[in-house]
């Protein structure tokens, strides 16, 4: 599987800068949030605060007037008289008069309470038994109420299991002689609660260190106070429920109960964070939009000039035009600098292949010479081979890479016969059947060479397919017509009129034109028509110094090449 291709720089600068923005205004976002709830927190706190002040003051109040209001109802004569002779009767032993003076009781507590609507207004004897009770609540009032500590005229908040009260009590005394005791409670219901978070502003909550009695806090966090949460109530002025953030101040305390006010931190802080948010997000947009303008410049005005450069570099590197140096954008300085030290690269490039080039044409000669050298009658061959095959294909119109190709492959044709042995290369008369077959393994010798050298591999068919003929008969592949390539065609052609115009250790030189009538006659059949004809056309043009034989060239008619081959 390819790789992805990577990003382009536009992308990834446009990424980058984005990226900052967005970490920048993120940290800018955590520092205002943090910054907002700090500053909310203190007030909220401050707040809270003076909230309890004012709470407490409030709250002190009640409990006096609740204090003075027992004491006025403790003075209630009625109330004397009937607990005068319950306690008369009770010290008698007489439970029918008491039970009469009990319901006496109840009925002046029923009256009192009928006016001042109270929660609870009960009597208890000596032994803290109570004789009657009525008010709002009176249903949830136990027979005995708890011990008290201390002074017993102070309100003090009672658990009971019907709820908590705030009591207040007041002995009835008549002269000098205590009758019982009058008890005022005010319960710390739900209503209690709600008229506390009206007044502060703030949430009501009344626990115990192991339960909620009442509060006006939500009930999803209402449900988070557990036993270890409300333990830590007392000693905390901020503390988080749930999910919210609260600050919290103790209004009342007896025993293990509590009355507290909490006000929602976050709640405080959510206007001034969203005030935050929706500037923070004003300035997100503008500054993205500014990011977007700034990405837009730096396409224009460096992504495009690399774009450019590589643009022009692929279509360099396409049709493999390494000669015109690339212009410069003069947009950019590095981007100039890049070009210019790229244009100085190719310059040495072409420099260092020419030189390469030169060494290595220097080298196939070299090779091509000294192949020629085994050989007094074949020196120069390969040379000559060469320049009539660049002569044929020029005439030929052939691309210039391809002349190339065949200047080359064609001083290195006989390449394969550094295999063959001198005894049977320098024979002087006419060659066995052994020896011809040993001759016939040259091309292929000469291909495998040329296969060991990289850059010798266009040449190669020239080398190993020059001896093959039209009509099938040549060798080693025995290919036919267009089967075989025309490169090879051309040399084979050449090949052969340098053989027939070169002297030989047993027949002299022929002449060019007896050479030519020779190829007319067996063109088609063992050499290319095409080629012959275009190798008649260029001989005029050719240098003779490069063959052995300056005589004459004559155009020959188009009738030779209709003549056979045997």
């Amino acid at each position: 599987m390819s790789r992805p291709a990577p990003p382009r720089l536009v992308v990834r600068t446009s990424i980058a800068i984005l990226a900052t923005v967005a970490v920048l205004l993120s940290g800018l976002f955590i520092a205002v949030t943090l910054d907002v709830r700090d500053r909310v927190r203190a007030e909220v706190v401050a707040k809270l605060e003076a909230g309890h002040r004012m709470l407490s003051a409030l709250e002190d109040k009640r409990g006096d007037d609740l204090s003075t209001q027992v004491a006025l109802l403790a003075e209630n004569s009625t109330l004397k008289a009937a607990l005068d002779i319950y306690q008369s009767e009770s010290a008698m032993a007489r439970p029918a008069s008491s039970h009469e003076m009990v319901a006496t009781v109840a009925r002046e507590l029923d009256k009192i309470a009928s006016r001042i609507k109270p929660d609870i207004l009960a009597v208890t004897d000596a032994a803290g038994r109570t004789v009657a009770v009525s008010g709002r609540l009176a249903s949830g009032w136990p027979a005995t109420l708890p011990a008290v500590d201390g002074d017993s005229s102070e309100p003090r908040l009672l658990l009971l299991p019907s709820g908590g009260f705030r009591l207040a009590g007041a002995d009835v005394v008549l002269q000098d002689n205590v009758l019982g005791r009058l008890q005022l409670a005010t319960a710390l219901d739900g209503q209690y609660a709600r008229e506390l978070s009206t007044l502060s502003g703030a949430a009501t909550l009344i626990a115990t260190s192991s339960q909620v009695l009442n509060t006006t806090l939500p009930e999803a966090e209402a449900a988070q106070l557990d036993a270890a949460t409300l333990r830590t109530l007392p000693s905390v002025r901020v503390a988080r429920i749930g999910s919210t953030e609260y600050a919290i101040r103790e209004l009342l305390r007896e025993a293990d109960a509590g009355v507290y006010v909490l006000d929602s931190i976050d709640e405080a802080a959510a206007p001034a964070l969203r005030r935050a948010g929706q500037t923070i997000l004003l300035m997100a947009i503008v500054t993205f939009a500014l990011a977007g303008l700034a990405s837009i410049w730096l396409a224009r005005t460096l992504a495009r000039p690399i774009d450019t450069l590589a643009r022009s570099l692929a279509d360099m590197s396409r049709v493999r035009a390494f000669d015109a140096p690339l212009a410069k954008c003069g947009s950019s300085r590095e981007i100039d600098s890049l070009t210019s030290a790229f244009n100085d690269m190719m310059a040495a490039l072409r420099a260092a292949e020419e030189e390469t080039q030169s060494a290595y044409v220097g080298t196939i000669r070299a090779l091509a010479m000294t192949l020629d050298a085994r050989d007094r009658y074949t020196a120069g061959h390969s040379e000559r081979v060469s320049a009539l095959s660049v002569a044929v294909g020029q005439h030929m119109d052939l691309p210039a890479d391809q002349i190339d190709v065949l200047r080359l492959g064609a001083l290195l044709h006989d390449i394969g016969k550094v295999g063959v042995p001198d005894d049977v290369l320098r024979k002087p008369n006419g060659l066995t059947a052994e020896e011809f077959e040993a001759i016939k393994l040259h091309p292929g010798l000469g291909a495998r060479i040329l296969r060991t050298v990289p850059f010798l591999a266009p040449h190669i068919p020239i080398v190993e397919l020059h001896h093959e003929r039209p009509d099938g008969s040549g060798y080693p592949h025995r290919l036919r017509g267009d089967e075989i390539p025309l490169l090879a065609r051309i040399v084979h052609v050449t090949d052969a009129f340098d053989a027939m115009t070169s002297a030989r250790a047993y027949r002299p030189a022929r002449s060019s034109a007896e050479a030519l009538r020779e190829l007319w006659r067996c063109a088609g059949a063992e050499f290319d028509a095409e080629v012959v004809h275009a190798l008649a056309s260029a001989l005029p043009s050719i240098d003779l110094a490069v063959t052995q034989n300056t005589a004459p060239v004559l155009r020959l008619a188009p009738s030779y090449a209709a003549g056979s081959c045997p």
